[in-house]
């Protein structure tokens, strides 16, 4: 049985951010976020466990000019949450810097209610 695809739904600015990267980077990002609707995990994506749950992911993409994270959340079933998209400019480290994790924070927060209220908006 194939089940149906999971639309994306963007968070926020993570699309216009998202929009300011370069083409490349947009195009590999775009094909690991079609796996997330199919159900599956691209080999560029990483479970972020600083965001105490598996349905939290990272896409990194590198290129010249740096490194590329778009993060998404699975957790609503019916949809990808894509809820941050950034260019990681430290240079230190491969972790997620710590304002982008606060900022992520938010986002869940955010994704959750537009999901409550989705949810909310079918029953009537």
């Amino acid at each position: 049985m194939k089940l149906p695809m999971k639309n994306v739904i963007w968070i926020s600015s993570s699309y216009k951010d998202f929009m300011k990267f370069p083409l490349e980077i947009r195009q590999a990002v775009g094909y690991a976020l079609y796996y997330a609707q199919l159900g599956k995990k691209h080999e560029h994506t990483k479970v972020l466990s600083k965001m105490g749950s598996a349905g939290v992911a990272e896409i990194r993409e590198n290129d010249s000019s740096g490194t590329y994270r778009v993060i998404y959340s699975v957790e609503m079933k019916d949809f990808v949450l894509v809820l941050h998209a950034f260019q990681k400019k430290s240079k230190s480290g491969i972790a997620t810097p710590k304002q982008e994790i606060e900022l992520l924070k938010t986002r869940i927060k955010e994704a959750k209610a537009f999901y409550k209220n989705m949810k909310e908006g079918e029953k009537q």
